[in-house]
């Protein structure tokens, strides 16, 4: 860690620290300046009082994923406060907290629904999805036609014959889409979480299970980028999606998918219009 990062380090805990009413934890006593000593903090963090005053003070290294996590909760950060700590104090992000969700905030539900003729869902890392604009429902699947815990894209994928009609190339896109779940899962730390989803797949779709066995991954760059589908009334669609992470839930992700041609992104509409 250099002089500055571990100064800024020190700089950022010390102005957590002060800013904590004592009285709220159970401290009380005379201060002479305001929020927790650094014993308080050493003692809720469970660590040295020694090595924390020396990571205020700028000289005590870099520490370790597990003090600082320590410290998170000892100073009752914020996410984005825990990620400039680990920022600070490592030079990279922290784990992503994986969070239960049923939706989304209205203000992201207002910008799936300005994509007027671009379908665009938002799913979890287990590939639900829990939200979707008007497009996503009539180009891809008409998810509020499902109940909650059937909107998952591999129980689609694997499950339903009429989506699996759709792909222009199931086995890539089944392919693809098993290897992404697989990083996507492993990357918020949910791997146990989808035993139950896992073995299900595995008894209903023996394609399924021996793509789990293969253990590969991927990542939405590989697939080129393209999604082709042939679309009950729409015909053959070739749509170019982008995927993006949800601001302040990063184990959301956004996927925006673009009609290619703006003759095709005129029939959306008026398919949606006509819906």
């Amino acid at each position: 860690m250099s002089v500055d990062m571990a100064r800024s380090l020190g700089d950022f805990l010390r102005s957590r620290r002060t800013r904590l009413d004592p009285a709220s934890f159970g401290f009380s006593g005379r201060r002479r300046t305001p929020g927790l000593r650094r014993e308080e903090v050493a003692q809720r963090a469970n660590i040295s009082p020694t090595w924390y005053t020396w990571l205020e003070q700028g000289r005590g290294g870099a520490p370790s994923a597990e003090v600082l996590e320590r410290i998170c909760g000892a100073l009752m950060l914020t996410d984005a406060e825990r990620e400039h700590l680990f920022m600070l104090g490592l030079g990279r992000p922290p784990e992503v907290r994986y969070r239960l969700a049923d939706g989304v905030s209205p203000r992201l539900q207002r910008l799936l629904d300005s994509l007027r003729t671009s379908p665009a869902i938002v799913k979890t890392p287990t590939w639900d999805v829990i939200a979707w604009n008007r497009a996503a429902a009539v180009v891809l699947t008409d998810y509020g036609a499902l109940p909650p815990g059937e909107r998952n894209i591999l129980q689609f994928l694997f499950r339903n014959p009429d989506v699996r009609a759709r792909q222009h190339d199931w086995d890539s896109v089944a392919r693809f889409v098993v290897g992404a779940f697989r990083a996507d899962v492993a990357r918020a730390g949910l791997v146990s979480e989808v035993g139950e989803l896992v073995a299900q797949l595995s008894r209903a779709s023996p394609e399924f299970d021996a793509l789990w066995r293969d253990n590969e991954v991927h990542n939405h760059e590989e697939s080129g980028g393209i999604k082709r589908l042939m679309h009950p009334v729409l015909g053959s669609v070739e749509l170019e999606y982008s995927a993006f992470s949800v601001d302040g839930r990063p184990d959301l992700g956004m996927i925006v998918y673009t009609p290619l041609e703006s003759a095709m992104a005129a029939r959306i509409g008026e398919l949606i219009a006509n819906a």
